[in-house]
């Protein structure tokens, strides 16, 4: 449990540090981009598999279209969760599965995919926080590795990407800005925070809600600060595993 006077992060990690990251591609056999990443104890499968076709507002337009699906096996959390495929997928599903897409979008150029949907399918296989902002950072890794595929296939001419995207979470825990949110110091935070962010430093998301109280200026400001330094991080992780994004 949380002592307000005297709380010590997990392993003793610094409050601007992030937890152990690990990226694994090739994660898995038939999909044309995989790997498994670890945030600590978070750990998500992300796959991208291409499909020749597009959804029906695109047809005839020459773009292709990147969309993501995100869900968390029943016993990724502490007590089970239902199969959301009974009762269909939640209001925090729909949100996280938009920002996905939206993230790896933003950095892509469609026109140069041709009439093709690439799916990100990112699977929670067990949860300690930050699931979404780790299947933003792994997902963009399986991504260039099926665009990489498909141009060894000569389906695309070249590597349609204009930079690097990660996310980390970042928030206000006993009045201490931290970085990389566990499922604990998440559950006790007064501001809760999630950056997306280009390898360029271009934000694409800033998500943000005060808990309990309402944050400062001064607070932002420090968020923001420690949210760039873990994602330069982060990008450096996906630098060693995809190199030069062409």
């Amino acid at each position: 449990m949380f002592n307000t006077m005297k709380y010590v992060r997990s392993n003793g990690r610094a409050n601007n540090a992030l937890r152990p990251v690990k990226i694994s591609p090739g994660f898995t056999k038939h999909a044309e981009g995989s790997v498994l990443i670890e945030f600590g104890e978070t750990r998500v499968i992300c796959t991208a598999s291409v499909e020749e076709r597009v959804p029906p507002h695109l047809k005839n337009k020459g773009l292709g279209w990147i969309t993501a699906e995100y869900g968390m096996l029943p016993r990724s959390t502490e007590t089970r969760t239902t199969r959301e495929v009974r009762n269909g997928p939640s209001g925090r599903t729909h949100e996280i599965q938009r920002l996905i897409g939206r993230s790896l979008r933003a950095v892509i150029e469609m026109e140069r995919l041709g009439e093709r949907t690439i799916y990100l399918d990112c699977d929670v296989i067990q949860a300690d926080g930050g699931t979404r902002t780790a299947a933003i950072t792994g997902s963009f890794v399986a991504l260039v590795l099926a665009l990489r595929r498909m141009k060894e296939r000569k389906m695309i001419d070249t590597i349609p990407v204009r930079d690097f995207v990660a996310a980390v979470s970042v928030g206000v825990v006993y009045g201490h800005v931290m970085l990389d949110l566990e499922y604990i110091e998440d559950s006790k935070a007064e501001v809760d925070m999630n950056i997306v962010r280009t390898g360029s430093g271009k934000f694409i998301e800033v998500q943000g809600t005060a808990e309990s109280n309402p944050f400062s200026q001064e607070q932002m400001t420090e968020m923001i600060s420690s949210a760039n330094r873990g994602i330069e991080q982060l990008v450096g992780l996906q630098r060693q595993i995809l190199g030069n994004l062409r």
